[in-house]
């Protein structure tokens, strides 16, 4: 007796296996692979689409991931967003700006370092580098590499110890020393005059952004460095914590745009196991899985902490932000 196995494939059905007990499989439903058209005119949305009906490796999980955040978008799901800090410090910064600007997700979960990058490269600029380098000549030159970023020491903790000792001084003297990682980072998104800022629109639009670990990175070493000489101040993360389940257990619907892995990626599934796990999910990472780690783990993983919903619409992508994100947020746009 033959058995019927439907390969789901989220929102797109690719094609029906049929399986005997020999375990022999055999196509009962087609779609053909289409080649990709490109021309002068083709824009970026136009050649996503493009790529779901191509059927081609990574090109089709593009494609199948756009489809998946289009509709999360455009119904009703609450909408996160996590990423670590090291695309911040690259020209994708300017695409998460945008996502932040016109108000795609209504909750951000990342690291500290996204708060140096972004509050840093208001002030000074960074660097085209290289990955083949002698990092000793770098060091005794003051110059931190983060990749093939260059970054002198006077862009990274000079600068932000320079301006966020006296931002905070003020901070603290219009609203008390009492805040959430999302009450402070509000605060100096406020204070900047710069359009090109995640921080910025994140305060102008009132999206929240917690930050979990806040105290690994240069803007959690000012806030310690602050609080030397005023013990009062402090950051509440129990705060951060009863907004993120006020916000998980009043979602009906939730997705997520996951990109890389770590503290941020985890308390986004964390939280939503909460409320039976994310409806929709894309994980973007360029980890494996063999190894055991959550970086690594694709999304069927979460399936079985119950993190993601078994019915989810989910797609994992194997590959570099920085390629990736302009073609699935830049499709948005």
């Amino acid at each position: 007796m033959l058995n019927v196995i439907q390969a789901k494939y989220h929102i797109h059905k690719s094609f029906i296996l049929v399986s005997d007990s020999n375990k022999n499989m055999t196509m009962k439903e087609r779609k053909k692979v289409e080649d990709l058209e490109i021309d002068g005119t083709t824009d970026i949305s136009e050649l996503v689409s493009q790529f779901f009906d191509s059927g081609g490796f990574v090109a089709k999980k593009i494609g199948l991931s756009a489809k998946i955040l289009e509709d999360m978008i455009n119904t009703d799901h609450t909408k996160f967003l996590s990423f670590p800090a090291c695309i911040i410090s690259t020209g994708t910064r300017g695409i998460i700006k945008e996502a932040v600007k016109r108000e795609l997700f209504d909750v951000i979960i990342t690291t500290c370092g996204t708060l140096d990058h972004d509050l840093a490269r208001v002030w000074e600029d960074y660097h085209h580098g290289r990955f083949q380098v002698d990092d000793k000549e770098l060091h005794q030159m003051d110059v931190n590499r983060l990749g093939n970023i260059f970054i002198p020491n006077s862009s990274y903790g000079e600068v932000l110890e320079k301006k966020m000792q006296p931002i905070l001084e003020e901070i603290v003297k219009e609203n008390g020393p009492k805040f959430s990682t999302k009450e402070i980072i509000w605060e100096f998104g406020k204070r900047i005059e710069d359009e090109d800022s995640i921080l910025y629109w994140a305060a102008e639009n009132e999206i929240p952004i917690y930050v979990p670990g806040i105290t690994d990175g240069a803007f959690g070493f000012q806030l310690w460095m602050y609080w030397q000489n005023d013990k009062d101040f402090n950051i509440d993360l129990m705060k951060d914590q009863k907004e993120l389940s006020d916000i998980i257990f009043s979602a009906e619907k939730s997705g997520a745009l996951i990109v890389g892995g770590g503290i941020s990626k985890h308390h986004t599934i964390w939280w939503n196991q909460f409320k039976g796990g994310l409806d929709k999910a894309v994980y973007v990472t360029t980890a494996v899985e063999y190894d055991g780690s959550l970086s690594g783990a694709k999304a069927e993983e979460a399936i079985s902490w119950g993190k993601i919903s078994e019915e989810a619409d989910h797609c994992t992508i194997h590959g570099d932000a920085t390629v990736i994100l302009p073609l699935l947020l830049g499709s948005m746009f």
